[in-house]
């Protein structure tokens, strides 16, 4: 498969696996962006892509920033049809500000196959051992 990459800045950085088997795409920021404690920022990449048709680009977070600074990706679906720039929602839930460099990673990718599933209103739903049970209803 070949994901076709726009760049929309000359020293925006294309999207790469760190190492031979990671899952996840590194994604750059293209900017330098400090985001205060408890806020939310956009982080452009410079970049546009062209997702194959019946794939989608999947956003998380990048463990170390998450672990070590509580940077925390809010998540984004990149859709196949989509040719904008790819910015990235992050929030900060540490204690101080943290600047993201331009160049530096900031999320992780995954490129995904999808199914879609045709929608149908029921009046009832089978039955299961679970039911209804959710939010630590198994236990701890």
């Amino acid at each position: 498969m070949i994901l076709k990459v726009k760049k929309l800045s000359p020293d925006a950085v294309l999207p790469n696996y760190a190492h031979e088997g990671d899952a996840g795409l590194n994604m750059y920021s293209n900017e330098t962006v400090t985001i205060p404690s408890s806020e939310v920022a956009k982080i452009r990449s410079g970049i546009s892509m062209e997702i194959p048709e019946g794939y989608v680009g999947l956003i998380w977070d990048r463990s170390g920033l998450s672990m070590n600074h509580a940077i925390k990706s809010l998540g984004g679906v990149i859709d196949s049809s989509y040719r904008g720039e790819s910015i990235f929602g992050v929030i900060n839930l540490g204690k101080e500000a943290y600047t993201v460099e331009k160049g530096h990673k900031v999320v992780q990718m995954l490129i995904q196959k999808i199914e879609h599933v045709k929608v149908e209103e029921v009046e009832e739903l089978s039955e299961t051992k679970r039911g209804a049970g959710g939010f630590g209803s198994t236990g701890k």
